[in-house]
């Protein structure tokens, strides 16, 4: 059985976080209510969460300062802002500083549970490369910030093993001498638009090959040694961009 994904609501109007939980609860979620921002911190600095629903407007600390207080205690939680104000000046700010999205009250009850129904598919990180210490390090601040990360370490036959889970692909372009790009072109061929994060430690030797990859809708090309925040803040990037998609097609 898959565990279940455990969501924080976070409002000080006390009804709407006990029906958004009692309709996430029958709808097979977790669901935990705080009714103010400093009560919503005590329980992220105790337990870890999937997902922040908050209102914007709250007393003591609005949405967006409560976001980029929680990115402190879980960095990459996706956090949704609720609002009844059409025009209201905090959303852009959200925004701009990684919220997904936003959803105006009263909520659409089947735009929610869409997003939720597709968020855990959507935080797999595949890495396939050959350095164990670059995989390692990686994968463990990865998966603290909430992510799934299987890891590869040389070419596979099967690229259902790869990519079928994935958000992402991080794929280094020189796999036990053998090039990545094949890996790449099979990838293409089975998932079209599943993004591509390019790593090498060979940047002149793989000039020509980065060249045609970068055609074949990747991302980027990040070069050895890297730093690995880099890695990390690009890959979160990416999963901030698909989960505003997800959330918006749902609407």
């Amino acid at each position: 059985m898959k565990p279940k994904l455990k969501i924080l609501i976070v409002d000080d109007d006390q009804r709407m976080t006990h029906t958004l939980a009692d309709i996430l609860a029958v709808s097979g979620y977790a669901a935990v209510e705080a009714g103010s921002a400093l009560e919503a911190l005590e329980k992220v600095h105790q337990e870890s969460f999937d997902c922040v629903l908050t209102d914007i407007r709250m007393p003591q600390m609005d949405g967006v300062t409560f976001h980029q207080s929680i990115c402190k205690e879980q960095p990459g939680l996706p956090v949704i802002l609720m609002t009844a104000y059409a025009a209201d000046d905090l959303i852009q700010q959200g925004l701009d500083a990684g919220i997904v999205g936003v959803l105006d009250k009263p909520i659409n009850i089947v735009q929610l549970l869409g997003f939720f129904s597709t968020l855990a598919k959507n935080r797999i990180i595949t890495i396939v490369d050959d350095d164990p210490e670059f995989s390692m390090t990686l994968g463990v601040i990865l998966r603290k910030r909430g992510f799934t990360v299987d890891q590869i370490s040389a070419p596979h036959p099967d690229m259902k093993k790869i990519a079928s889970k994935a958000q992402v692909v991080l794929l280094d372009l020189k796999l036990n001498r053998n090039n990545g790009s094949d890996v790449l072109n099979r990838i293409r061929d089975q998932f079209t638009g599943l993004p591509v994060l390019l790593v090498t430690a060979y940047r002149e030797e793989m000039v020509d090959t980065i060249h045609l990859a970068m055609k074949n809708a990747t991302i980027t090309c990040l070069y050895k040694p890297t730093e690995i925040t880099e890695v990390v803040r690009l890959l979160e990037q990416i999963n901030l961009t698909g989960l505003r998609r997800m959330i918006a097609k749902d609407k």
